[in-house]
């Protein structure tokens, strides 16, 4: 068979692969078609047969194509394909849960709500009528001052208002800086391996190309980022998801270095940097650079997710295109009341109260584990990582006991094989609770 490809001749593996997921994703190539074998392929594309064979590898690893013995390689059916490894995690849903162990789920009991209903019927009330109209779509200029405020003060960020625009929490923020990364030129972006499997969903819903990095003791490996040829990447260097290091300082400078030599852009997820407990402050990367890196940062963990209220501190050169695709912005009432907030004060009581009961939980469950398996990931954060080879078959047994949790490779991307690992989240259990969850996983 002869596949019609709008690329020309002697085409470079990367172009190769662009074109053929352009191809999947315009519904030219359908979901089970099959594809030339790569020796009749590169004979029609004039080129040698590793560029067609190291093209499909990839696009079967990112999980556009299917590659079974004997049966060639098919486009994959992608509408269908998070469903499987997602499923897991949605079944937890269900009322049978006795004890939730997810990841990156504050504690909803805690959310300040006589603060917050202040704050809001304070904008109710104040809030001018011309604050009722469509408006800025970065955002109110209250809440991006506030934000300013509040980032500079905790994080170290190095913003003016201007440099701000306002999102639907991080899921809303990524899209927006993926498209404005793509309309200048961006093709793939590099992300932590193991690391958030929505970052890396985000990136190819963006139509980019997401390229695993791999993460080790001291964060991402900032070498290899040098060999990938990626245009950007999206690191967690406060609290890398799900293994918990801090990005090194030596592997902080490398990154900024990296970014200013290559004209690179760096996508700092600050996704849960305000909950530390055994280690002093990490400040944001982007202090370093605030021209090479876009923090993204969210009230999803500090307060609640059903805000859907988050920020994007951009580079200048950014801002324009962001700004364009941010559409009508989100709600203002819910600005003027998180502006409040940060302005009483009350967002920074708040994160003492809970960062003292963070803490207690985390010290509960890591006690109740003690001699039963290995922990990481401690000092921070919402959720530790336990490796041990039996992860999946205690999962399926914690999960038969009402024990909602999640293994690595149900909630990461893994690219490169990754030892078999428990994440254990305890910011919604109390301690006595984190202590019986435990004893029903029969660890050890």
């Amino acid at each position: 068979m002869e596949l019609h490809l709008g690329i020309g001749q002697r085409p470079s593996r990367a172009q190769l692969e662009n074109e053929l997921r352009d191809g999947v994703r315009a519904g030219r190539l359908r979901p089970g078609s099959s594809l030339p074998s790569s020796r009749a392929f590169a004979a029609q594309l004039g080129v040698s047969r590793g560029v067609v064979v190291e093209a499909y590898a990839q696009l079967a690893a990112e999980g556009w194509l299917a590659a079974r013995q004997g049966a060639g390689t098919t486009v994959a059916d992608v509408t269908a394909q998070p469903q499987p490894r997602l499923a897991p995690v949605l079944a937890e849903t269900l009322p049978d849960v006795r004890y939730d162990l997810r990841t990156g789920r504050p504690d909803l009991s805690a959310f300040p709500r006589r603060a917050w209903a202040s704050a809001l019927v304070a904008a109710v009330r104040l809030a001018p009528d011309a604050a009722l109209d469509y408006g800025d779509p970065c955002g109110t200029a209250a809440l991006r001052a506030a934000l300013v405020d509040h980032l500079g003060r905790t994080r170290g960020v190095l913003a003016d208002p201007a440099d701000v625009v306002v999102v639907a929490g991080t899921a809303g923020g990524l899209p927006l800086l993926w498209r404005a990364l793509r309309a200048r030129g961006a093709r793939r972006v590099g992300v932590e391996d193991p690391g958030w499997r929505e970052q890396a969903a985000s990136v190819r819903l963006a139509g980019l190309e997401p390229v695993p990095i791999p993460v080790d003791a001291l964060g991402l490996d900032v070498g290899e980022l040098a060999a990938a040829n990626v245009d950007a990447v999206v690191v967690t260097p406060a609290h890398q998801y799900p293994t918990g290091v801090v990005l090194a300082p030596e592997r902080r400078a490398a990154l900024v270095r990296w970014a200013r030599e290559t004209d690179g852009t760096v996508v700092e997820d600050d996704y849960d940097a305000e909950f530390r407990y055994d280690r002093e402050p990490v400040g944001a990367l982007q202090s370093l650079a605030p021209a090479q890196v876009a923090y993204v940062g969210s009230a999803s963990k500090t307060l609640a997710p059903a805000l859907r209220l988050g920020w994007l501190v951009l580079p200048p050169a950014l801002i324009e295109a962001v700004a364009a695709g941010a559409g009508r912005g989100t709600a203002v009432f819910e600005q003027l009341a998180l502006s409040t907030l940060v302005e009483r004060g009350e967002l920074a009581r708040h994160l003492r109260r809970v960062r003292h009961t963070y803490r207690a939980r985390r010290d509960a469950l890591v006690d109740a584990l003690r001699g039963r398996v290995e922990v990481s990931g401690v000092a921070a954060g919402l959720h530790l990582m336990a490796p041990t080879e039996e992860a999946a078959s205690i999962a399926a047994r914690a999960r038969a006991h009402g024990v909602a949790l999640q293994t690595l490779h149900e909630a990461c991307t893994t690219c490169r094989p990754q030892p078999p690992a428990l994440l254990l989240g305890y910011a919604r259990e109390s301690e006595p609770a984190l202590r019986h969850a435990v004893s029903l996983l029969a660890l050890g």
